[in-house]
């Protein structure tokens, strides 16, 4: 799809007879003979087998929503409505003058492995003219045409060219090019009316998903600002990583947190407040800042610290929210680093040793906040050694509806044990983007490593 060149002159363009409206045969005269019944039967056969096919096409393309795989569907689509071999979009700079970024579709490995290198168009020829006259184009013969740049070396031949303009709220985005139908004959009429219809739900499907984007993009920075900064927590190194949910304005309830101690010790919080509203994530504030303000109290087990905010939290908030939480603590004990922690009803605790080993700790996850307050909540205690990474995350990390439970949490120790080398915040990064759930729930991970010993007493 690199044949630049400029628009083709009148001599050039495709010419065919006068536009025949379809009639109803019981209009036909009667000396219209069987030829002519033919064709008008084969056009309106051809004409109802495409509407059904645009119709599905509009399916097709409206129900996605990223705006990469809109872009790709679109010119899949159009290739498939009008049987092309090759098809493109090239989508225009800000200027509107070139093309910023071009897709192109049905190349071969071989194909793409001969135009290795080669810079992709940039529209300043043949595949310029929409941007300069967004009317439809088709051309019969590419070469022949007076003002063609040729092709680059290693770029596959290319004899016909269907090209139609995209425009959204008035304005043009891009470009659609269709070449090659597969059955040998030059883009007609009608391909070129299916395109065009279709490039006016393209638009649509490029608005919405512009606007999905930018609902995501807002709800994700309010969800950030809810979420702390991690602190300095040396000689602690550590890290995390927020992603949201993939459906637009699904703010959320997950958060993570950590804070030194005054005993050295260090204190980590993975949270999940249930819900995927507004209402949830303040509650998932308050939470967390109450929880913050009873980590302080390093004499008290992480078991008491949850009992506490659980009863906090029944009578602080006007209607007590269901929520998950594990708290953690690092701290020496004979010479060594031990996790002491406590669950309630959250997923377990993964830990990178330094010998490469992943683990969980497996325990039994206690209840939920906000379901029992006055159930009592057993404490966890293991020892791990120096240069040890302990990992905290929320159900959305690991969770695939329809699936075990294991196998998410086996997908995720696989991921982790494959970056174990990296720092704590790549870590959790590398975590939320390989990760095994389905990206229907927002997810949050945490991650700790140990340091020396070296200024810790051994009792």
């Amino acid at each position: 799809m690199a044949a630049d060149r400029q628009g083709p002159p009148e001599d050039d363009r495709v010419v065919e007879g006068p536009d025949e409206p379809y009639t109803s045969l019981l209009d036909l005269p009667l000396s219209s003979d069987l030829n002519r019944i033919g064709e008008q039967l084969h056009a309106l056969a051809r004409a109802q087998s495409t509407l059904q096919e645009l119709l599905q096409a509009v399916v097709n393309i409206t129900g996605e929503l990223e705006l990469p795989m809109v872009l790709r569907r679109i010119v899949r689509t159009a290739m498939d409505l009008v049987g092309a071999r090759y098809g493109a979009m090239g989508i225009l700079d800000q200027e509107g003058r070139l093309l910023d970024e071009f897709i192109p579709l049905g190349l071969t490995a071989k194909e793409l492995a001969d135009l290795e290198g080669v810079e992709l168009p940039r529209g300043r020829g043949l595949l310029g003219h929409l941007i300069h006259h967004p009317e439809p184009l088709r051309v019969k013969d590419i070469s022949r045409h007076p003002e063609s740049a040729g092709f680059p070396p290693g770029h596959p031949p290319m004899r016909s060219l269907l090209g139609v303009a995209i425009s959204v709220r008035g304005q043009v985005y891009g470009n659609l090019y269709l070449s090659e139908r597969k059955d040998g004959q030059p883009f007609d009429r009608h391909d070129e009316g299916v395109i065009r219809a279709l490039a006016g739900t393209a638009g649509v499907a490029i608005e919405n998903a512009r606007l999905y984007q930018q609902v995501r993009n807002s709800s994700e920075q309010f969800q950030r600002l809810l979420l702390p900064r991690l602190p300095d927590l040396r000689p602690f190194t550590a890290g995390a990583a927020y992603r949201p949910a993939s459906a637009p304005a699904a703010v959320g309830g997950d958060w993570y947190d950590a804070m030194l101690l005054p005993n050295g010790a260090c204190a980590a919080v993975i949270g999940d407040v249930v819900g995927h509203d507004l209402r949830a994530a303040a509650d998932m504030s308050q939470i967390r800042n109450m929880l913050r303000a009873l980590c302080f109290d390093s004499n008290a087990p992480p078991s008491a610290s949850l009992a506490r905010l659980d009863r906090i939290m029944g009578s602080a908030l006007d209607e007590a929210p269901i929520a998950t939480a594990l708290l953690a603590r690092l701290e020496p004990a004979d010479c060594a680093w031990q996790v002491r922690w406590s669950s309630a009803g959250h997923p377990p605790p993964l830990v990178l040793l330094p010998d490469g080993r992943v683990r969980y700790l497996d325990t039994e996850p206690g209840i939920p906040l906000g379901v029992a307050p006055d159930l009592p909540r057993p404490d966890h205690c293991q020892a791990v050694p120096v240069d040890s990474t302990v990992v905290l995350f929320t159900d959305g990390l690991v969770e695939v509806p329809g699936q075990p439970l294991d196998r998410g949490l086996d997908a995720l120790a696989v991921t982790a044990s494959r970056f174990a080398s990296l720092s704590p915040d790549e870590l959790c990064r590398a975590l939320v983007n390989n990760r095994p759930g389905d990206g229907h729930d927002d997810k949050a991970v945490i991650a700790l490593r140990t340091p020396p010993l070296t200024g810790y007493a051994c009792s």
